[in-house]
């Protein structure tokens, strides 16, 4: 008896403050659309998003026609994002472009489109779905809307997205190469060599896709990498350790040619010739 008294009083303060919030925004069910979205409005801006959210989606629903349906639709997103219900949030964004897309809200639905994906994005160690998804939307929106006051903002976080993206290839990389396997090892440098060039990891790839061709006795293309290193980034505190490798290779082709009875003066005259 004494716990159906408790549920009772539970389930009559629960009711006595959804009462409570009701009435001091005047909710009724039976307003219009312009009062809903005026209401909605103020609960948006008062930050209570979750009310807010129900009544951006009474209109959504009920009133399909609406001249300022568009941006019911855009701030429904918009309750979302600031809950951090990402998903649904990107989902709310996406509608209102299909249906709406000559709404003046499109471009920034496009736009947080990318950041709610960007939000979802986890460390470089994991999954990085949503890290490539941002990185698609983002490049469309820059595309898309060159004019926008928001196209830096949306620069900024790419380069970021890239970055990460670059740090788990390149991670990955350097893993294979320290346990010695450097097959698996060239893979990775590559990737970041050929996708994510502009990134900071770019520098530190090229000097161990060097490293790795050389354990594998590859000289000539371990060479190549490695002059090309320097070649690149002549101010890295890697440079002299490139170096040393470049005469190392040298020292070693030498020796071989000198094996097979060619001379290193010999191969220069052949060049020559």
């Amino acid at each position: 008896m004494i716990v159906n008294l408790t549920r009772h009083w539970k389930w009559l303060l629960i009711l006595i403050v959804v009462q409570f919030g009701c009435k001091s925004y005047n909710v009724r069910p039976n307003l219009t659309a312009e009062k809903r979205i005026e209401l909605a409005r103020l609960m948006f801006n008062n930050k209570d998003y979750v009310e807010a959210k129900t009544q951006y989606k009474i209109l959504t629903l009920n009133n399909p026609g609406l001249r300022f349906i568009d941006e019911a639709q855009f701030f429904l997103a918009e309750c979302h994002f600031n809950i951090k219900e990402y998903i649904l949030a990107a989902d709310e964004y996406s509608r209102l472009t299909r249906l709406y897309s000559k709404s003046p809200w499109v471009d920034d639905a496009y736009f947080k489109i990318a950041l709610c994906n960007y939000k979802l994005s986890p460390k470089p160690a994991l999954d990085q779905k949503y890290t490539k998804l941002a990185v698609l939307h983002f490049a469309a929106f820059i595309e898309d809307f060159p004019n926008s006051e928001i196209v830096p903002e949306a620069e900024r976080l790419l380069k970021r997205c890239r970055t990460k993206l670059a740090e788990k290839e390149f991670k990955a990389g350097d893993l294979y190469r320290k346990l010695n396997i450097n097959h698996a090892a060239l893979v990775y440098f590559d990737s970041v060599l050929e996708t994510y060039y502009d990134t900071k990891y770019a520098k530190d790839a090229l000097f161990l896709r060097g490293e790795s061709l050389y354990e594998l006795d590859r000289k000539v293309e371990a060479d190549k990498a490695f002059k090309e290193f320097i070649a690149k980034y002549p101010q890295s505190k890697l440079v002299s350790k490139a170096k040393s490798r470049i005469k190392e290779i040298t020292s070693e082709v030498n020796k071989v040619r000198k094996a097979n009875g060619v001379s290193p003066s010999a191969k220069q005259e052949q060049k020559k010739q």
